[in-house]
């Protein structure tokens, strides 16, 4: 495989350290775990093998589960743009397993903005510690009626309150009691042990007067579905989670309302950043297998790469993957370093880089010809992940819009 080269002038000699060993990880682990488990066609025996559980035990091990943290919890403590190598180079292995291990922090991170004693003996200190797999956070926002509509604050519609959640919050005493269903996009989901939730506290407000709050995954009441079936990133584990009267101490509500949409804002530019620069990952995996097919498959009595089409589409691929890097990279330093965030950047960075992914992935996929399509080549489910990535996090439409609103 061809080296991929790109702009690191910047580049401490710390930071290309880890970018070649995240790199060397993707390529020796992720890379060819996604691939096996991808064959199975049943996702409950996919997360049951071995395979899978060894796989996310080797991101525990090296602490990727913890990226989003501070060294005080014993988190990686990544500067952003440490956050956005890592991410990137393990999207370029696994897009999948960089997800299920960016997400799995999500309890544990939001807890470290907000940290009482407990929530550090509890939550944070018991995650950052965990170095084989067994404590897993998990992401619940998506309804079975409420999609990308959660991730709209700051919008008109946002405060109607005629449309409200349907993951319901109420105070009893010194505890909250939970009740109603989240969707079966929640990363995670079936195989995690503590949810970062977020349910409606105040209906009156409409999507604006929720709540967010760390639950564990084993009270009484709360029921698992079955892990979701799907067309991409088939080894990030999402299913449904049901909470019948499920009861939290005080302490694990770590938003209300009064601050929901501010916190959300926060949510949303944290995780947008994210995913621009995970298909960035996506995106380059495409292109370096083509551009290498290119220069070995012989049509018309020479390698594809000496057609003029060919060059243009690969340089073409190159442009976009380029841009794509500068856009997010710059969209991540700025929001994880600055509050407020300005979500708009954090948008356009997951709309143009999951973009670029699915045109770039589609490109990589022509360029093989017939064998694009056979699953003998990667390069057929790198196309398919891409096209999640247009819907997850978000759909590319509907955040356009929430983006809209602020500018």
């Amino acid at each position: 495989m061809l080296e991929y080269t790109e702009l690191n002038m910047d580049l401490t000699k710390a930071q290309a350290t880890m970018k070649e060993e995240t790199h060397r990880f993707a390529k020796e682990v992720l890379r060819p775990a996604s691939l096996e488990l991808d064959k199975i066609a049943d996702p409950q025996e996919m997360i049951d093998s071995p395979l899978f559980r060894k796989t996310l035990k080797q991101g525990y091990e090296l602490g990727y589960h913890t990226i989003f943290l501070p060294d005080s919890y014993g988190g990686l403590a990544t500067e952003p743009i440490e956050t956005h190598i890592i991410l990137e180079e393990l999207a370029w292995g696994s897009v999948e397993f960089a997800l299920g291990l960016g997400v799995s922090c999500f309890p544990a991170f939001f807890a470290s903005m907000v940290p009482s004693d407990r929530m550090i003996d509890e939550i944070i200190e018991p995650f950052c510690q965990c170095s084989d797999g067994s404590i897993v956070g998990c992401w619940g926002i998506t309804e079975p009626d409420h999609g990308t509509d959660t991730l709209a604050p700051f919008t008109p519609d946002f405060s109607d309150p005629s449309i409200s959640g349907q993951t319901l919050a109420r105070k009893e005493g010194d505890a909250w009691i939970i009740t109603g269903q989240k969707a079966a996009w929640v990363s995670n989901g079936t195989i995690a042990t503590h949810c970062l939730l977020y349910p409606t506290i105040d209906p009156s407000m409409g999507m604006a007067g929720g709540g967010i709050c760390v639950v564990p995954l084993d009270l009484p009441g709360v029921k698992k579905g079955r892990p979701l079936d799907k067309l991409g990133q088939r080894a990030l584990n999402q299913g449904e989670l049901y909470f019948d009267d499920v009861r939290i101490p005080d302490e694990f509500m770590l938003v209300d309302p009064e601050s929901y949409e501010a916190m959300l804002d926060v949510t949303l530019s944290t995780a947008n950043a994210g995913m621009g620069a995970l298909f960035v990952g996506v995106a380059r995996a495409a292109y370096e297998e083509a551009l290498a097919y290119a220069k070995e498959r012989i049509q018309g009595g020479k390698p594809l790469f000496e057609h003029q089409m060919i060059k243009h589409k690969l340089f073409s691929m190159f442009m976009k993957i380029e841009a794509a890097r500068a856009l997010s990279r710059n969209a991540m330093v700025y929001n994880y370093s600055n509050t407020p965030p300005l979500v708009q950047y954090s948008i356009a960075a997951k709309v143009f880089c999951t973009q670029t992914a699915f045109e770039v992935t589609n490109d990589a996929v022509q360029i093989f010809g017939g064998n694009g399509v056979s699953r003998e080549y990667p390069v057929e489910k790198f196309f398919r992940d891409a096209r999640a990535g247009l819907i997850e996090d978000g759909a590319n439409d509907s955040l356009m819009i929430t983006a809209a609103h602020h500018l």
